[in-house]
């Protein structure tokens, strides 16, 4: 038996049935003829409905079972798929997840939402709709079905599926002892029965496949129409792989079920935390490599040179494997938003249309599941703060319905993650007054535009004329930003007025190990992320005493300021002779970081500061070295605007 808890397996299958409800709904609400939408959500909703019966969720089943037979009535073009009903479903399904989860419910929640729903339905009689089609008379099945052998420990139960058959119609059931063995060989735990059910109904094949729509990838099924004249549609359903036909000779079916099983095999659900552990393992693996290289270059030893090299070898291609299994596509993040968006339509009375762009870019899960939040917050600022009205928009000579694009693509060692509206655009004026009425900079201060934009990140900041259930409290963007920098990343912002906004985030690709360029200032020793170096350069005392005062430095008819790490840290020694600038990126401009000695290329397992040096700003972490050293890991962006601080400081001064 395997040693996963059961329960806990349903809940994320049943976490995955509502995404792919809530999908199908999404999409249903655009398209609402769409019948390959309808029976999609309908067979999610009625396979939630039986694995919820089948490990013990009732109350789960029960309040399914409303939701599936609403979608049924939908099939059999009983009731349209109309925005109240669709709107009714969802909210449904936000009172499933709940139940999945064993979450607390608010007395009479379930109750209401089925008021709703039954609303929905009664209210969105299709009165020009034909009646479902019946044919005359009775149809007459036989049906034999088989378990797999572990049916029984994974929780499938038979007898309701028998119970299904007999709400159908009349059922006669025969069970098939064939393939029971002697008395001294039965395991108790396997299921090696079958069943043979001859069922008169009045309905068709549709309904037979529905009841064992949930266990139907692992079972065996047969399905013989007994019916005297048996007219079939041209659009009559073809049977698909692994579900056995009566032409369909034994070794055939056995083969679909071999197939069936390898497909479902290229995949496996490995519980996260268990990621997280072996890259808690990867990393030890790869700073005791870093101290045989280091006790190796020491060494005279040929053969422990030649291990060491080959231990380097397979601890990097493991750590790049352990990053590749990690990393899980953007457009699962992309995908949650699509909800967000339909609610902010009946919320905000706009009409809001959300367009994605490189969904396949992948980033580490740890860095998806921190980046929903701030991403929520901000598509929630561009609906409520940028987006105009319908008629405000047809006024400007806009499209009515307004447009939000979320886009990723991978630069370097780093995702950049864009959320673009065409709205109205920033309005300095207000920010700037704002800023001022709340203390934030002087009246008439100079600042340059990045400078303005970056006061809507301030705490406590709003623009808004009044407090809604969506902003006007100043509590959201302020957080966005310490996520982004808790995530080592940086947040920037543009604006034209009347053409829209651009918010751009740059995360790391992973929090865990990157490389890192090993430098030396003072007697200290610091990791620069190596996704953010363009180029090393040699700063002779020439250049060094020509650019006192002005910290800038001529590369390729281009000037870069640099900052003196030196004097940033206040090491208190004198500079070597032959200092080095890194030049690095932060996205929107080079900047030079002047240190006293390159050690070489180092690959960094990412340790946190701890409580007492968490508010150090110009660093993201700390690694152990080979040696057992530690080394501060630079936080580029805050480090660059610290400079920036301090020669702004030093030019008032003088």
């Amino acid at each position: 038996m395997s040693g996963l808890d059961p329960i806990e397996t349903f809940r994320q299958e049943a976490q995955d049935l509502l995404e792919q409800v809530e999908q199908g709904l999404l999409d249903l609400a655009r398209r609402p003829g769409d019948r390959g939408l309808i029976d999609a959500v309908f067979r999610g909703l009625h396979t939630l409905k039986g694995s919820g019966a089948m490990f013990g969720f009732d109350a789960l089943a029960a309040f399914t079972h409303h939701c599936e037979t609403a979608f049924d009535r939908v099939r059999k073009g009983e009731v349209p798929a109309s925005p109240r009903l669709v709107a009714a479903v969802l909210a449904a399904q936000d009172h499933m997840r709940a139940l999945a989860e064993s979450r607390p419910v608010v007395d009479g929640a379930g109750e209401a939402l089925l008021a709703e729903l039954r609303a929905a339905v009664e209210g969105g009689e299709a009165e020009s709709a034909a009646p479902a089609p019946v044919a005359p008379g009775l149809n007459t099945f036989r049906i034999r079905f088989s378990l797999p052998a572990d049916a029984l420990v994974n929780g499938a139960r038979p007898l309701p599926l028998l119970d299904e058959l007999r709400d159908l119609g009349e059922a006669r059931v025969r069970a098939i002892t064939d393939q029971v063995p002697p008395l001294g060989q039965l395991v108790p735990t396997e299921c090696r029965l079958a069943w043979e059910v001859l069922l008169t109904t009045q309905h068709g094949r549709d309904a037979i496949d529905d009841v064992f729509i949930f266990v139907i990838d692992e079972m065996t099924l047969e399905v013989e129409d007994l019916t005297p004249v048996a007219v079939v549609a041209e659009d009559a359903p073809v049977l698909e792989a692994g579900v056995a036909s009566p032409d369909m000779p034994p070794a055939a079916n056995a083969a679909g079920e071999t197939g069936r099983a390898q497909k479902s095999g290229d995949t496996v659900r490995v519980p996260a935390e268990r990621l997280d552990e072996m890259m808690d393992r990867v990393g030890e693996l790869v700073i005791a490599q870093s101290r045989l290289k280091q006790l190796a270059a020491s060494s005279s030893d040929v053969a422990l040179r030649a291990v060491a090299e080959e231990i380097e070898r397979l601890a990097s291609e493991m750590r790049d494997t352990m990053m590749i299994v990690r990393m899980v596509p953007i457009a699962q993040l992309f995908g949650r938003f699509r909800r967000l968006i339909h609610d902010l339509e009946r919320d905000t009375g706009k009409q809001i249309e959300l367009l994605t762009e490189g969904e396949t870019t992948e980033l580490d899960k740890t860095v998806i599941e921190r980046l929903a939040d701030p991403l929520i917050h901000l598509i929630r600022n561009s609906a409520d703060h940028g987006l105009e009205g319908a008629e405000q928009r047809l006024a400007a000579g806009k499209p009515a319905v307004g447009k939000i694009m979320l886009a990723a693509r991978q630069s370097g060692a780093e995702v950049v993650i864009t959320i673009t509206d065409d709205g109205r655009g920033v309005d300095r004026a207000r920010v700037r007054a704002k800023a001022e009425e709340n203390g934030l900079i002087q009246p008439g201060q100079t600042l340059s535009d990045n400078e303005l934009l970056q006061l809507i990140f301030a705490p406590g900041f709003s623009t808004a004329a009044a407090i809604t259930n969506l902003s006007g409290r100043g509590v959201g963007m302020d957080v966005v930003k310490k996520t982004i920098e808790g995530l080592r990343g940086s947040i920037e912002i543009s604006s034209t007025p009347g053409e829209g906004s651009v918010v751009s985030l740059r995360i790391p690709l992973t929090l865990a190990i990157i490389d890192g360029l090993l430098v030396r200032v003072g007697a200290g020793r610091y990791v620069i992320p190596l996704g953010t170096v363009e180029e090393c350069v040699e700063l002779t005392p020439a250049q060094d005493a020509r650019s006192t005062g002005r910290s800038l430095i001529t590369l390729r008819d281009e000037l870069v300021p640099f900052i003196r790490l030196r004097e940033q840290f206040a090491t208190g020694t004198p500079p070597d002779p032959h200092q080095k600038i890194v030049v690095v990126s932060t996205g929107r401009e080079r900047v030079g970081l002047v240190v006293d000695q390159i050690l070489g290329d180092h690959q960094t397992v990412i340790k946190p500061l701890s409580s007492f040096h968490a508010d150090i700003g110009a660093f993201s972490g700390a690694t152990i070295l080979g040696d057992g050293g530690v080394a501060l890991i630079m936080d580029i962006p805050a480090l660059v605007a610290a400079g920036q601080r301090q020669d702004a400081q030093l030019r008032a001064a003088s």
